[in-house]
């Protein structure tokens, strides 16, 4: 199982795919000059702007839906994997994806809010399946899209999250992964039985708090050995571009690393995040797309960092070349994931280490299975308007609940494999998409830029902009 799930990884996970990240990214940006930096102050502001309603959520509460799906075991187990298969100089390319992909998530977001839709519940719903279908006018790609989707989301990537979970739990205080999974299904069971509104309050209290915790113990931490600092972004900078030679070996695979498990991460182009963008609440598309934005900056540039520079800065990590050997074996016998953090911690603050990051990674993880099951339900619900099978709903709850208790207690290379298929093919599948839809997304951008400079709070009229099928912008309109 582990040789086909590698084999079929070889393929997805090309070089064909990373350059195609990279490039999407340096494109959009190019083309929005940057909103991601001239537009920061901008991304601040709308945090905190607008209310929900009974259709949507409110800015807030959709930047904390998507950020739960962001801020995973990505941001602690990820780091791990992306140093230990890709040196240290992997960081700086997850910096860079991140900082490209911000451009990524708002073109992928602001495309979802332009072409959502109400279900039959009257809540909000779009994402890459609705905006491909509207847009491009490919229902069989609308459509693979959307069961490759449920299957990624709904099936293969909520293992890797259980599967951190458990490793935490077992280090932290020997607790059996299989109590672990019991535990973690019977939690699911009662977030996703309650429908779009109590995951989005369920996200709403959390992330913001285990984020805010976490990001302390780590500052903490590197704090007490600054002394190490300029020599660590060093080693990052040096490591990234081949000019450390003691990590010769693997520096060719930074650059594939940091983008492979910056992607996991940040899911910036992925096409995760525009579901729940679309959930919001808003006067304009290009909000939510700003929103959006800053969640990638949010993800990479300051949780992922928090948990590289805890790691470098004291040592704990290991570096395996690609014919096996170690390159650095500070840890022996660790495999490759959260006990690279709860070392650092440990190393200052003993006994604390392994229960503080294993809670860090329970909240992480589990908000980002609950994210999952969101994005999963909305291509469900996608696929339910069109051939109207309601108990697809019941089968994808069973289905997850299922994968994570599979993922709890198998092992981490096979829940890491198998989740790296389900990000490789949505991505593949939704930057071809917004690389051929993107127009929409930039005139949405201008016409916000425009309103805003007039003094406005911006309302958007897509049949001003000549933009076709924003059917629900066009009703909300003439009920206006």
């Amino acid at each position: 199982m582990e040789a086909l799930v590698t084999a079929l990884n070889d393929i997805i996970w090309s070089r064909a795919l990373i350059y195609l990240c990279l490039g999407a990214g340096l494109y959009f940006s190019i083309r929005s000059r940057f909103m991601q930096v001239r537009g920061f102050g901008e991304m601040i502001r709308l945090l905190f702007s607008g209310q929900s309603s009974k259709a949507g959520v409110s800015s807030f509460q959709a930047l904390a839906m998507s950020l739960s799906g962001r801020v995973g075991t990505g941001n602690i187990a990820g780091v791990a994997t992306a140093i230990t298969f890709g040196g240290p100089g992997a960081v700086f390319w997850m910096w860079m994806v991140a900082f490209l992909g911000a451009s990524t998530a708002y073109v992928e977001s602001t495309l979802a809010q332009i072409y959502k839709e109400k279900d039959e519940k009257g809540q909000y719903r779009g994402g890459p399946a609705y905006f491909i279908e509207k847009a491009m006018g490919q229902r069989w790609y609308a459509w693979l899209f959307a069961l490759v989707t449920v299957v990624a989301t709904g099936l293969l990537l909520p293992g890797v999250q259980a599967n951190s979970i458990a490793q935490g739990m077992q280090t932290a205080w020997g607790i059996e992964p299989w109590i672990t999974a019991t535990a973690v299904v019977l939690a699911l069971g009662f977030i996703i039985f309650g429908g779009v509104k109590r995951i989005a309050h369920f996200a709403q209290v959390v992330v913001p708090f285990m984020a805010a915790a976490y990001m302390v113990i780590a500052l903490v931490v590197v704090v007490l050995n600054l002394q190490m600092l300029p020599d660590m972004v060093a080693l990052i900078f040096n490591s990234a571009f081949g000019r450390e030679a003691a990590f010769g070996a693997v520096a060719g695979l930074a650059v594939e690393w940091g983008v492979k498990r910056g992607i996991y991460s940040n899911e910036a182009g992925q096409g995760t995040g525009p579901h729940a963008a679309a959930a919001a609440e808003v006067s304009h598309p290009a909000k939510q797309g700003y929103v959006q934005a800053f969640s990638v900056y949010v993800d990479t540039l300051l949780v992922c960092s928090a948990t590289a520079f805890l790691i470098l800065s004291t040592g704990m990590y290991n570096v395996q070349a690609p014919d096996g050997s170690m390159i650095v074996n500070e840890l022996p016998g660790v495999e490759a994931g959260p006990g690279y953090a709860q070392a650092a911690v440990e190393t200052f603050l003993q006994g604390f280490g392994a229960p503080f990051v294993a809670l860090a990674l329970l909240f992480f993880a589990f908000t980002t299975i609950v994210a999952y099951y969101y994005m999963a339900e909305t291509n469900v619900t996608y696929i339910n308007r069109r051939v109207h099978r309601p108990w697809l709903t019941l089968l994808l709850r069973i289905g997850i609940m299922a994968a994570v208790g599979y993922g709890a207690i198998k092992s981490a290379a096979l829940a890491w494999g198998l989740g790296d298929i389900g990000v490789g093919l949505m991505a593949w599948l939704n930057i071809i998409a917004i690389l051929i839809l993107q127009k929409p997304a930039f005139l949405a951008l201008r016409d916000y830029e425009r309103q805003k400079k007039a003094g406005l709070d911006p309302e958007f009229d897509p049949e001003a902009l000549g933009i076709r099928n924003a059917d629900f912008w066009v009703e909300r309109k003439a009920s206006r």
